[in-house]
């Protein structure tokens, strides 16, 4: 018997998964962003803030908030058919920095949440993937009410490289965080490119 094309089944496409992470100061919005794009319950590790962590905890200009990621935050979004993005979102505190080194291993990029009101907290996570050498793009979560800066005029405050893009969004919205996750994700392939014509070159 002779199958014609149509009679053949397709095979399911196998989709490239990868490791995202998102990271920033306290309370910038990582656990929100995580939450708004993911296609399942994401995975949430946040405790209640509590009076023995207040010498320790630095909640200026977000001293309405109760609760803090202690471990981190897991999602997932399919960006397409064939690619998959496994989301981590890291806590913010200092007294859990110890957890990034593990969290980043096998990341092909990474979010770098701001706040321009408190811009200063997310020195240590673009020092962190820089010296790493971990492709990132900075994010500014746009809260309501806070002063809105030029995408340039973020990055020159934050002594950026050139080539680090800086992109404005709403954390709270699925559309928006999805850009930006897009965004990371072209920006990460298009350094693994450079990378990889450099060595190939040198």
């Amino acid at each position: 018997m002779v199958f014609g094309r149509s009679s053949r089944k397709q095979r399911p496409v196998e989709p490239v998964t990868l490791k995202i992470l998102v990271a920033g100061g306290f309370g910038v919005g990582k656990t929100t962003l995580v939450g708004a794009v993911s296609e399942i319950r994401p995975l949430r590790t946040e405790e209640t803030l509590s009076e023995a962590g207040r010498p320790v905890d630095d909640t200026h200009g977000v001293e309405s908030k109760t609760t803090t990621t202690v471990a981190m935050d897991f999602g997932r979004i399919t960006l397409r058919e064939d690619l998959v993005l496994y989301l981590f979102g890291t806590p913010g505190q200092d007294r859990f920095w110890f957890l990034w080194d593990e969290l980043a291993q096998g990341a092909l990029g990474a979010v770098v949440l701001a706040d321009t009101r408190r811009l200063e907290d997310c020195f240590a996570a673009v020092d962190y993937f820089e010296r790493r050498q971990i492709p990132f793009t900075v994010a500014v979560n746009c809260f309501d009410g806070a002063p809105r800066h030029a995408a340039e005029n973020v990055a020159a405050a934050l002594d950026l490289d050139p080539d680090v893009p800086v992109m404005l969004c709403d954390a709270r919205d699925r559309e928006s965080a999805k850009e930006v996750l897009i965004g990371v994700v072209e920006h990460a392939l298009e350094v693994s490119a450079s990378r990889r014509r450099a060595a190939a070159t040198s």
